[in-house]
């Protein structure tokens, strides 16, 4: 099910940054169009990431092995496969490498902290392209969920959605907190603090998106004017899985979020899905979650457990990002969303 409320638009953004040549789809030589599209595919994988061709216009892509060695094997494995002679690889990661048309990625920022605390950092994301906040189209901050096992998610890649914001000039940080210090209402103070030296900086949008207690920090800053122009929140969930106690103020708890709401400008996507173990109330969440509208916020667009995308993970699946991804983008900079009409209710 696909709902969406509209308002005012924000200020144009400021001109394009270049893009990064490996983005370029119509340089890749010897490809037809289905190797084009494929490749278009291959600039939304996580790191590492590897793109062989041949002479023949056969192709192959691997993403995320455990090793780029592995990645880049398997590439010109899945090439040779195809009929490909002379197989070599052309995009390793963010840089062309392809003899005669080298070009590396633009430089990447060190690791250092943009802002940090005791149990988290704001941090630049080198696995993503690059702009700095003078040239980039606007900055991404993603924010990981909490692992019911108390697993440390610190450094894992952002969901393959985020891709089609890097690939358009945002960059991209991450919100890390360590599992032992990371409870819900600390980790939203720690968020507001860090989204407010990022907005010093400059960048002409800020968007927070995350996945499950990532995704509830990041409805939680609705409450502070300025901070964000666009929250993209995944399957968002702050008391547990199925069976946990906390689910009996759960609603509450979602209830004091939407009431606290004071963003009129921001642009907000809700993405819930079909048979959600962190879900206590379906349709009751969804409910609130299309209360979140003008003029608590600028516009919402609710992806209310759309068909074929199931579970609390549904977000990092690659349907999702293929049906969503550039739907996200559009809706965030007030252009006309391209999913309309895509969506049937999957419950």
């Amino acid at each position: 099910m696909y709902f969406i409320l509209c308002a005012a638009a924000l200020a144009p953004a400021r001109a394009e940054p270049p893009r990064a040549p490996v983005l370029d789809i119509a340089a890749v030589p010897h490809l037809g169009r289905e190797g084009r599209e494929d490749y278009a595919s291959f600039l939304l994988q996580a790191t590492p990431r590897a793109f062989a061709l041949s002479p023949e216009g056969a192709w192959g892509w691997a993403a995320a092995l455990p090793t780029a060695a592995a990645t880049e094997a398997r590439a010109l494995e899945l090439c040779a496969s195809w009929g490909g002679g002379g197989c070599r690889i052309y995009a390793r990661d963010l840089a062309v490498v392809w003899p005669g048309r080298e070009s590396p990625p633009p430089p990447v920022p060190d690791a250092t902290p943009i802002k940090a605390g005791p149990g988290w950092t704001l941090v630049p994301d080198g696995r993503f392209l690059w702009q700095g906040p003078q040239a980039a189209r606007g900055a991404y901050v993603w924010a990981h969920g909490r692992a019911a096992g108390g697993q440390d998610s610190r450094g894992s890649q952002p969901q393959p959605h985020v891709r089609v914001f890097n690939n358009e000039g945002y960059d991209v940080l991450r919100f890390d907190r360590a599992p032992a210090t990371d409870e819900t209402d600390i980790a939203a103070d720690w968020l507001r603090n860090a989204l407010q030296v990022l907005r010093a900086q400059g960048y002409a949008r800020i968007v927070m998106g995350g996945q499950s207690r990532g995704a509830w920090n990041a409805l939680q800053v609705l409450d502070t004017p300025g901070l964000v122009d666009g929250v993209v929140a995944i399957a968002p969930a702050a008391h547990g899985a199925r069976g946990s106690p906390a689910w009996a103020w759960a609603l509450e708890d979602l209830q004091r979020i939407v009431t606290a709401a004071r963003s009129p400008t921001a642009r907000v996507v809700v993405a819930n899905f079909a048979q959600d173990e962190f879900d206590p109330d379906p349709g009751g969440r969804a409910t609130l979650f299309r209360s979140l509208a003008t003029p608590k916020i600028g516009s919402l667009l609710f992806l209310d457990r759309p068909n074929g995308l199931v579970g609390h993970g549904a977000g990092a699946d690659w349907r999702f990002t293929q049906s969503y991804g550039e739907c996200l983008l559009h809706f965030i900079e007030r252009q006309a969303p391209d999913c309309i009409g895509r969506t049937q209710p999957g419950r």
